[in-house]
């Protein structure tokens, strides 16, 4: 019997890849428009680039950007690109189709839902209140509140000792098989692959089902539950 499902956030709730693209690229062109007279397209792969090298949630990422650049930080251009990301990425931090479908689904049948992410706590608590999704999941664990990253097996036990299930009672979903469907395997539960989040062109995800629509995941409850 299911009782519980813990969910990734980024790339799996909410498309955090689009939303980042496309709020690199307003604030480059904001930050243009200010004065600093770079290449769009290459001052958004070079910010991506630091993105990647620093780590996505890098809030220091435009001065970084403008130093790399200019050698100096001039507050007027980072003010710039720093309110043209911000008003983008509330315009463009969506969740994913069937998400808000499926949410309620789960929750009409007792379903316990919860959030591990290796985002750093503020940053996921702004997310989900974004989405107005802040009152769905219980436990929310992060980084900051497990002081390990996925695929240790320690968020996701620590998910299951606050719901009071086990682990032969709970799925996991992600669209990471190296950290979602690894970490969870490890202490035996059984996992869901979110092929429609994928980045990094994955073929075999080593979960025990793909889904190419989340909805999918009430499917799949209700044939292990045998509703």
């Amino acid at each position: 019997m299911i009782r519980a499902i813990i969910f990734d956030l980024d790339n799996t709730l909410l498309d955090f890849v689009k939303m980042k693209q496309f709020a690199v690229k307003a604030s480059i062109r904001a930050m243009n428009e200010a004065g600093l007279n770079v290449d769009e397209e290459s001052g958004y792969k070079d910010v991506m680039e630091l993105y990647m090298t620093t780590g996505w949630e890098n809030q220091l990422v435009f001065d970084d950007y403008l130093k790399q650049t200019t050698g100096e930080v001039s507050n007027k251009i980072l003010a710039a690109g720093v309110v043209a990301y911000r008003r983008a990425r509330e315009a463009t931090l969506l969740v994913y189709p069937n998400v808000n479908k499926t949410l309620i689904e789960l929750l009409k049948s007792q379903i316990r839902l919860a959030v591990v992410s290796d985002a750093p706590s503020r940053e996921a608590w702004m997310r989900l209140y974004y989405l107005n999704l802040h009152h769905v999941f219980d436990p929310v664990l992060t980084f900051d509140d497990t002081g390990a990253r996925k695929p240790s097996p320690k968020p996701f036990k620590l998910a299951l000792d606050k719901m009071n299930v086990g682990p032969d009672e709970a799925l996991m979903i992600g669209d990471w098989p190296d950290r979602d469907v690894v970490g969870a395997k490890q202490i035996g539960m059984k996992t869901i692959f979110a092929r429609y989040g994928d980045t990094f062109g994955t073929k075999e995800s080593g979960a025990d089902w793909d889904v190419n629509d989340i909805y999918e995941v009430v499917e799949i409850i209700k044939e292990l539950n045998n509703v």
